[in-house]
């Protein structure tokens, strides 16, 4: 196993160009938050936002869509043709990058949405999070129309699921969230992962992983290959999740203190020499 340092991703992250425009910086879809859990899309859209992504676009059912654009009001939203839940795949060809999952629901029409968009997103980045590994554990068969290098962000339970059902995830970058954050390369096992050093028990609380899912897909929008921008997004994630425990205390961590304290996060990297 190999542990993440801030030298190595001081080394990684990227510079802005001065005459950069939001072009530059990428396009995200987010495909998140079934009705009663827009909260969801907010804290990914949010922290994709906070990141840097140059635009971001959540596809959503109707009834979210207020919430939404007072919530986010940065974000482009597409709407679902249902009032309430995820039934339709969306083309990626306008986006950079795609993830889908968080709060989507696993109602039937919603998981053959999902792997339509699987389908479809080939040949594009793509992360899935929450019920959309919820979904393929329900139908193991379906991970081979999943694209090679997808970005897999699955906790406890979820890796659980998908290990019963005998998915294969070989092709898959997987981050296991936990304490430690495990990332594995396509393929790899526990001895090639790479281990996030940082993060606390304050982050174990509801939506933190929706800010994750939106930083990673952040990244890749920018132009971070997936297996750098895990690497990357894990260690933001956790060094807000450090600084939000340091200024709150560990009681008072929410996921939204974790998308306020990425711009800490990010100068704790650039402090940082390379060497």
């Amino acid at each position: 196993m190999t542990t993440i340092t801030l030298a190595m991703l001081h080394r990684l992250l990227k510079e802005r160009p001065a005459d950069g425009h939001k072009g530059t910086f990428g396009q995200a879809l987010l495909i998140a938050g079934q009705w009663g859990m827009g909260g969801a899309s907010i804290l990914a859209a949010r922290a994709a936002l906070a990141t840097g992504v140059g635009k971001v676009c959540v596809c959503l059912p109707r009834r979210n869509n207020d919430i939404l654009q007072v919530a986010v009001p940065e974000a482009v939203l597409m709407h679902d043709p249902s009032e309430t839940h995820y039934t339709q795949a969306v083309d990626p060809a306008p986006f950079s990058a795609v993830a889908a999952g968080p709060a989507l629901g696993t109602r039937d029409d919603s998981a053959q949405a999902l792997h339509r968009q699987c389908v479809l997103t080939a040949g594009k980045p793509l992360l899935l999070d929450a019920d959309a590994l919820n979904i393929l554990a329900r139908h193991p068969e379906w991970t081979k129309d999943v694209p090679d290098g997808t970005v897999i962000t699955p906790h406890g339970g979820e890796w659980q699921r998908l290990k019963e059902a005998g998915a294969d995830l070989s092709r898959f970058i997987i981050v296991k969230k936990g304490h430690p954050t495990h990332i594995l390369p396509p393929g790899g096992d526990e001895s090639e992962a790479y281990v996030c050093p940082w993060g606390n028990n304050g982050m174990a609380t509801a939506g933190s992983g929706d800010v994750l899912t939106g930083i990673i897909v952040s990244l890749i929008a920018q132009g971070y290959s997936p297996w750098e921008a895990a690497l990357v997004g894990v260690s933001l994630h956790a060094l807000a999740g450090d600084a939000a425990r340091d200024a709150l205390g560990e009681h008072s961590v929410t996921a939204s203190a974790l998308v306020n304290f990425l711009p800490a996060a990010f100068k704790t990297i650039r402090n940082t020499a390379s060497q």
